[in-house]
């Protein structure tokens, strides 16, 4: 018999193990739920010396602490817990592959429902840097995001530069929320979406910045954001942002996307 005996199926649970830390510590990197990350493994790894040199009383206390740690995580993690389910089923595109109208329609029933024409829009956001005019522009891709929708005005609007430029005008009471785009239409202005508590975002950064980031750390949406202090374009996908391109730039980054036809 040999001391240590390595199976396949264990080296296949150590490397679903490490991926899952992984794709955690990348989850709450540069947020504040990092430091209560580390504070919890520093006190899992006390426990376990307490236990492994028999301290007795001390064993015990902790030993009750450790029975409700898994309430106690869900509470402190709740936020990133909700963010990493958010992406697991809209990153991986659950939805569309498990639904029951891609069994019944096939594929070829949503192909090509992901491209827009983002001409208007790239067209507007120029117009936008020029006037330095704020905007936030939030363009779905699998998940249509109808939980930020509903914080809105639901518009269902054919897509249009003028119609966006309006909704973006200073003086017009949805101007300071998002517009959500899904499928070829506006879906909904003066939209509510979540806002990055990434510490490593720069501080002349302000809230649509952050949600634009915020939306597509925990979605497969990209968000664009034109600045009104300094009328310059960002483009955020997969929680990174680009800061201060072009509207030709822009273009490009949203046919990379796959967000055209």
């Amino acid at each position: 018999m040999t001391f240590l005996e390595i199976r396949f199926i264990d080296l296949v649970d150590i490397f679903l193990v490490a991926y899952l830390m992984f794709r955690l510590y990348k989850l709450i990197k540069g947020t504040v739920a990092l430091n209560i990350f580390i504070g919890i493994f520093a006190f899992i790894v006390f426990w376990l010396l307490i236990k492994s040199l028999k301290m007795e009383l001390s064993s015990t206390i902790l030993d009750n602490f450790v029975n409700v740690g898994v309430l106690a995580i869900i509470v402190v993690f709740q936020q990133e817990i909700r963010r990493f389910l958010l992406l697991l089923g809209s990153r991986y595109n659950l939805h569309n592959k498990f639904s029951f109208e891609r069994f019944f329609e096939g594929k070829s029933a949503g192909a090509g429902m992901m491209n827009i024409y983002i001409k208007p829009v790239v067209q507007a956001c120029d117009y936008f840097t020029r006037t330095r005019t704020g905007a936030l522009i939030v363009i779905t891709k699998n998940s249509e995001l109808l939980d930020f929708v509903h914080t809105g005005e639901l518009l269902n609007a054919v897509i249009s530069r003028r119609l966006i430029e309006s909704i973006f005008f200073k003086n017009n009471p949805l101007h300071d929320g998002a517009v959500i785009i899904n499928r070829n239409k506006i879906k909904a202005a003066g939209c509510i979406l979540p806002v990055s508590q990434n510490m490593e975002l720069p501080k002349r950064l302000g809230l649509r910045h952050r949600a634009g980031m915020g939306i597509t750390e925990s979605t497969d949406a990209v968000a664009i954001v034109v600045s009104e202090e300094r009328g310059r374009i960002s483009f955020f996908q997969n929680g990174r942002g680009e800061y201060n391109i072009s509207a030709e730039e822009l273009e490009k980054r949203l046919e990379a996307a796959g967000l055209t036809r």
